[in-house]
């Protein structure tokens, strides 16, 4: 039987997320959205919040890598932060579960080592999606035993920020790619064309995760009403 990772190998992993505030902010609309990913050729989901996977999982058949956006007191981990996330994760049969796994110390005080620990405690069998901001965190993450690791933060963090991959700027992904031992690596963040995602691929990334590009309407119209303007 094929193993989930293997399912994603050089594939796309669409991510249906629509936060409070967004116009398509609905889990219905999510599903839905899942469906027409499907239908275009994703081999993968990646979604927020148990209702929102819920109901992704009754349209579609791929596998979903899971997170909740939990804001704890304005603190600035809040990708799936806690153990209280992970549990609720692990209910709604997400084959996957990412995490925020920066070198920033988490809500309730843990380390990434002892909340990795935690986890693999209580689901010894989990598949772990490391986010990371760094090469460094890429590799310390590696070490810990997370699944899959993927630079998802690369411009969210108090070091990173203003930066971001694009085809121009390879070089966190491929030295990711060339620091990871173990794990898988996955592109994330700012795969904004088709070209990309397929250079991507080429640079040997496990798979490729787009989101805005494909799934986010009003940021897609303003890169076209941008470009008319200029």
């Amino acid at each position: 039987m094929q193993s989930v990772l293997d399912q994603l190998f050089k594939g796309l992993i669409v991510s249906c997320q629509a936060l409070e505030g967004e116009p398509l902010h609905s889990s219905f609309i999510m599903g839905r959205m899942a469906v027409a990913a499907k239908e275009g050729g994703a081999i993968g989901i990646r979604a927020n919040s148990v209702s929102d996977i819920l109901e992704i999982k009754k349209q579609v058949e791929l596998p979903v890598i899971g997170i909740i956006k939990q804001v704890y007191r304005d603190h600035p981990v809040f990708i799936t932060p806690t153990m209280n996330e992970i549990d609720a994760l692990m209910e709604t049969g997400s084959e996957i579960i990412a995490t925020d796994a920066t070198a920033r110390i988490r809500p309730d005080g843990s380390t990434l080592e002892q909340f990795y620990k935690e986890i693999k405690a209580k689901y010894p069998n989990i598949i772990l999606m490391a986010d990371v901001s760094s090469v460094e965190e890429a590799i310390y993450a590696d070490k810990l035993g997370f699944d899959i690791v993927a630079p998802t933060l690369y411009g969210y963090t108090m070091e990173t920020q203003g930066l971001k991959i694009d085809h121009n700027n390879y070089e966190v992904i491929k030295e990711i790619i060339k620091q990871v031992k173990r794990a898988k690596v996955i592109a994330e963040g700012n795969v904004s064309t088709p070209e990309i995602a397929r250079s991507l691929i080429e640079s040997n990334v496990h798979a490729v995760v787009v989101g805005g590009a494909i799934t986010r309407p009003q940021q897609i119209t303003k890169r076209f009403v941008d470009a008319i303007q200029k």
